[in-house]
């Protein structure tokens, strides 16, 4: 896998309007720790090869190099499947948060794909965690969403919402259904 250089970490801010802070939910937290294993999301080889052609395309705009889009995106696929969760509204929210750049850092320090706040990998114990890493990355990101699913009976406007610190607040959930709409 190709290392983009360090310079790229500090150049690519992504100034989502992710504002506050709050105490780390401890149902988070033992989601979060629960979830660290692996899993293959696609059932038959044909549907992969048709899914990831097909997004590949989409998502090339953002992600030149062919192999590191087709990784990311078996990642996403995978992460998505493992915790139930729509492929697209995954993808709808990457787009989102970092328009697929792996090594994004908002204003508040959250990091990579998902954007990701650091201060999860000291709740849960893995405090050597690269939440740069694509598969650590959406791990996270999609244990946090599904977590502020469930937390919002699947009201999934209240869960973005939760998931970008924007609680209360319908612009964030907004722009995800638009870009999620795009990978359909």
């Amino acid at each position: 896998m190709k290392w983009m250089p360090c310079a790229l970490l500090l150049f690519s801010l992504n100034l989502s309007a992710q504002t506050t802070v709050s105490a780390p939910d401890p149902a988070l937290r033992a989601a979060l720790k629960a979830e660290f294993s692996a899993a293959d999301s696609f059932d038959d080889r044909f549907d992969a090869e048709v899914w990831l052609v097909d997004m590949s395309g989409r998502i090339r705009p953002f992600l030149k190099d062919e192999l590191e889009r087709v990784e990311i995106l078996r990642s996403i696929h995978a992460e998505a499947k493992r915790q139930a969760l729509p492929v697209d509204l995954v993808m709808g929210l990457i787009r989102t948060e970092s328009a697929f750049n792996r090594f994004a850092v908002s204003s508040v320090g959250a990091q990579g794909l998902m954007q990701v706040m650091p201060f999860w990998k000291n709740e849960i114990g893995r405090a050597d965690d690269n939440l740069t890493n694509v598969r650590t990355n959406l791990r996270y990101g999609c244990t946090i969403l599904k977590h502020y699913i469930k937390r919002s009976k699947g009201d999934l406007t209240e869960a973005l919402a939760r998931y970008n610190g924007s609680y209360g607040k319908t612009w964030y959930p907004e722009r995800v259904f638009r870009y999620q709409k795009k990978y359909r």
